[in-house]
């Protein structure tokens, strides 16, 4: 038996439920994990809602860091007391699960585990963002929205050390200084400025390369006014609300635009990929290119506590339960 955090139905922080929960034996290519931290992602809020469809109930959560206590039928790669870290497997909530062997990532030693958890599912979504989705050129210039976030924090850190000019919003006077501190060479509080034109002024009038836009339907539209003609808006999340495009012809008008809709299913659902990025993202954080910022902590029980401050706009860096 293990304690966990259950949705039974769909809304709001309020149906998260903590309570004891079955553990069964690992089964073949699964390994059995206790949990010793738990990242905290906007993936999580969205399955909590509703906007990314769950069966119900399920153990929320997509991403820890633990100790293997037992292996299923068929594990080779791993052995009982390895510590690995995982993203993309929902069921994380908990003080205990069983989980996908070929999914886990072995953790290093120069890495905790709070780390680990803090930073896997961010820091992969920024490598294949800044590696893949727009091979990011030294010299290049890049907008990225959120800059103070768990995300915001990782991606543009790294943008720096790749060579790029690196322009970043936030929210707040506080949170712009906290990004301007990592990686960004401009930060732009749209409170209080129109971050369009600012980037342009920034810019001279030419735009940016490409948009990383994991806000959603607020920033959408002034993020298309920020590129360069054929340039590339990445929408990766919907912080504000999901994005539609009534009329695709705006992106003709606007500079033959290209906008894509990444995900990290499409970019690490093979074991190779998944590797190769977290190599890169440890070796990052190894380097000093990247430190990882856990700058709020909550015990798992009070994970609705930890959604209410994550959906409020009130985290900056990554937030980590605690089991």
């Amino acid at each position: 038996m293990t304690k966990a955090i259950l949705v039974d139905h769909t809304g709001g922080p309020e149906v998260l439920s903590f309570r004891d929960h079955p553990v069964a034996a690992p089964g073949p290519g699964q390994v059995a994990l206790r949990q010793t931290a738990i990242g905290l992602n906007f993936i999580d809020t969205y399955q909590r809602s509703g906007l990314y469809p769950v069966q119900t109930p399920f153990v929320a959560g997509n991403e820890g860091a633990g100790v293997i206590t037992a292996l299923g039928d068929g594990v080779t790669d791993f052995k009982v007391g390895d510590r690995v870290v995982y993203q993309g497997q929902i069921g994380a909530y908990a003080t205990e699960r069983l989980a996908a062997a070929d999914r886990m990532v072995p953790i290093p030693d120069a890495i905790d585990d709070q780390t680990a958890a803090a930073v896997l599912l961010k820091g992969l979504t920024a490598y294949y963002l800044l590696f893949q989705t727009w091979p990011l050129a030294k010299g290049e210039t890049i907008l990225w929205h959120a800059a103070a976030g768990g995300t915001g924090l990782i991606a543009t850190q790294w943008a720096k050390a790749l060579g790029a000019t690196v322009i970043g919003t936030a929210g707040s006077d506080d949170k712009t200084a906290l990004a301007k501190a990592h990686g960004c060479d401009h930060v732009i509080n749209y409170s209080t400025e129109d971050f369009a034109t600012r980037v342009r002024e920034i810019t001279d009038g030419r735009g940016v390369d490409v948009v990383y836009d994991g806000v959603g339907k607020t920033t959408f539209e002034k993020s298309l006014d920020c590129l360069r003609p054929r340039g590339l808006l990445a929408s990766f999340g919907n912080a504000s609300g999901v994005v539609a495009i009534p009329d695709i012809t705006v992106l003709a008008r606007k500079g033959s635009l290209y906008v894509t809709r990444p995900t990290g299913l499409h970019y690490l659902g093979q074991r190779a990929a998944l590797l190769e990025g977290a190599s890169l993202l440890f070796a990052a954080i190894a380097n000093g290119s990247i430190k990882v910022e856990v700058n709020q902590t909550f015990p798992l029980a009070q994970a609705a506590d930890a959604h209410r401050a994550l959906e409020g706009r009130q985290t900056t860096g990554s937030v980590v339960l605690i089991p």
